[in-house]
């Protein structure tokens, strides 16, 4: 009996710390253009300089082997100079969404043990940051300053006419601003670490559908990087112009822009945000070289060039975060000239396990072959210590180089996610005879809103807040944008009425803008088939008993590749 497996080629990989990688990209390609934020260029030789002292800052402020540093940055030039000090001080990254709220933000700071958070000086984002890190005694927040990163014309114009805009960093011993962690030593106290230390917590809902960070090693993030290279069939030292509108908090980003620059010496083309216009005027100034996007980005893109040309001729696209439309890959390479496959992963694995391959076949509706040192086995759902015979739909299981080294400080839920050192996805799907993977659906219910994961109990739990909700369920409808959003159902208790508009402004603090539902309806009741589909409250004990719909493909909070905005 044949059963369903198969692996990746074989490549040479030695395990080493991330810096030691950038150190080398430095030593060999240091006048090189590291960094491109909206025209402002940033030689590797100039980050390293930046690295050395916002390292020794960091130092300065007590971080040191082990500590965590909170990242809550958009896509800006701060970003890899903080990740990378942070690692260079001995420190371990934690990824934050900007955009989360005060209840998230909370949550997940105060999980992740963070000591340090750097944000921005936007309004909104800096009074969120400032006041869950007061609520839970956190040591120092740093204000990196939109201005300070633009390029000069740019940056006095910021000042001048978004004055209003940005946010005053205060004057306490908590709060400083990026200048003054840079304003010291050179250089940073030498730290010994391992490459199997952990270098990055990445939230996710994962393959639990509980909050709970992936801890990511250094060898992970670098043997997934290194795999990129051998699957587009070898480097071009200092050639690829990578660019970067996914935000690099996600994973997705993290690895395919940034760990995957700094490998081949490429430039980052850094977007702070999905704005068509401006990625569009970035693609003709820039010429990329390689594009990691979700599908919505690609697909707007198509719809742009009907009206004016989008040149991407010799640019290798990779689609992740969200199931690629059947339709949308021929008419994207068809408009702009470029390659698009697409690819799968999960925060879990640093994160691609698969992708069609730039050069070779490229099956539409696959998720393509094991990544480069990945191998791969469906196995049963309810006995996942068989392997499943050849045409059979099963859980994808999956060891390589570039899976975690388990949920920070949860070692039950570590353990339950592995069966004979394999990671259990959570996704539903079978290889076909040549070793492709076919993603046919999801054990835990995710909603894939434009490449962001958003998990219908985050919602039906803060509806359930409200005095006046009996029962809520949220699903995923479909949405010509975004792929699906979120949409919410509520019955209400008697004598406690509640109007939709009231419901809505009750929401907005407790959930992201990515999460609030696109509609919601009250309902006198909640049909048989909508509570036993959608609602699943039997975990709480509220609502009726049931299950959530299984919708396609694999769970998207572990393959978190961002959004536009």
């Amino acid at each position: 009996m044949r059963v369903q497996r198969a692996s990746g080629i074989k490549f040479d990989f030695e395990p080493r710390l991330l810096t030691e990688m950038f150190d080398a990209t430095v030593a060999r390609l240091g006048a090189k253009p590291a960094v491109n934020f909206l025209g402002r260029i940033t030689s590797y030789d100039e980050l390293a300089r930046s690295v050395a002292r916002a390292a020794a800052g960091l130092q300065a402020l007590g971080v040191m082997r082990g500590s965590r540093v909170a990242l809550c940055l958009p896509n800006i030039t701060y970003y890899p100079v903080l990740f990378l000090a942070t690692l260079r001080a001995g420190g371990i990254v934690v990824n934050v969404n900007p955009l989360y709220s005060r209840h998230e933000l909370r949550r997940l700071l105060a999980d992740s043990g963070a000591e340090i958070v750097a944000t921005c000086d936007v309004p909104d984002i800096h009074a969120r940051v400032s006041s869950v890190a007061a609520e839970l005694g956190l040591r120092h927040v740093i204000t990196c300053p939109i201005a300070g990163a633009l390029p000069r014309g740019k940056s006095l114009a910021y000042r001048l006419f978004k004055r209003r805009e940005i946010a005053r960093t205060p004057r306490d011993g908590r709060h400083l601003t990026y200048a003054r962690l840079v304003a010291g030593r050179a250089s940073a106290t030498p730290v010994t670490v391992r490459p199997d230390a952990a270098a990055v917590l990445q939230y996710t809902g994962g393959t639990t559908g509980i909050l709970q960070a992936a801890t990511l090693s250094h060898a992970n993030l670098v043997a997934n990087a290194e795999a990129i290279v051998v699957h587009q069939g070898g480097e071009r030292p200092g050639q690829e112009r990578v660019l970067g509108v996914i935000p690099l908090f996600h994973v997705f980003a993290l690895t395919t822009v940034l760990n995957f620059a700094i490998r081949v010496g490429g430039e980052m083309i850094l977007l702070p945000r999905f704005d068509r216009n401006l990625l569009l005027q970035t693609i003709e100034r820039t010429r990329p070289t390689f594009f990691p996007a979700v599908p919505t980005i690609f697909s707007v893109l198509s719809d742009a060039a009907r009206k004016r040309p989008v040149d991407l001729a010799g640019c290798n696209c990779v689609s992740g975060g969200a199931p690629l439309p059947l339709k949308v890959g021929p008419a994207f390479e068809q408009a702009t000239g470029a390659k698009l496959v697409e690819g799968y992963g999960l925060s879990e694995t640093s994160p691609i396990i698969t992708c069609n391959p730039i050069d070779g076949v490229n099956k539409r509706g696959s998720v393509g072959p094991p990544f480069p040192g990945t191998t791969i086995e469906i196995r049963d759902r309810k006995d996942p210590t068989q392997i499943l015979p050849a045409g059979r739909n099963g859980e994808i299981c999956v060891r390589g180089p570039q899976v975690m080294k388990g949920y920070w400080h949860r070692p039950k839920a570590s353990a339950a996610v592995r069966v004979d050192g394999m990671l259990r996805t959570g996704d539903v799907g079978h290889l076909d005879k040549d070793g492709y993977v076919y993603i046919v659906g999801r054990i835990k219910d995710v909603i894939l809103s434009g490449g962001y994961s958003v998990y219908p109990r985050m919602i039906e739990d803060a509806l359930y807040e409200h005095p006046a909700v009996a029962e809520a369920v949220v699903i995923g409808v479909p949405d010509p944008y975004r792929g699906q959003v979120p949409k919410a159902f509520v019955t209400l208790l008697p004598g406690h009425p509640a109007t939709r508009a009231e419901l809505h402004d009750f929401l907005r603090d407790r959930i992201s803008k990515i999460e609030f539902p696109r509609d919601l309806e009250i309902r006198k009741t909640l049909t048989k088939t909508l509570a036993a589909k959608l609602s699943g409250r039997e975990r709480t004990g509220r609502g009726r008993p049931g299950q959530r719909r299984d919708s396609r493909r694999g769970d998207g909070a572990a393959r978190q590749a961002g959004a536009p905005g």
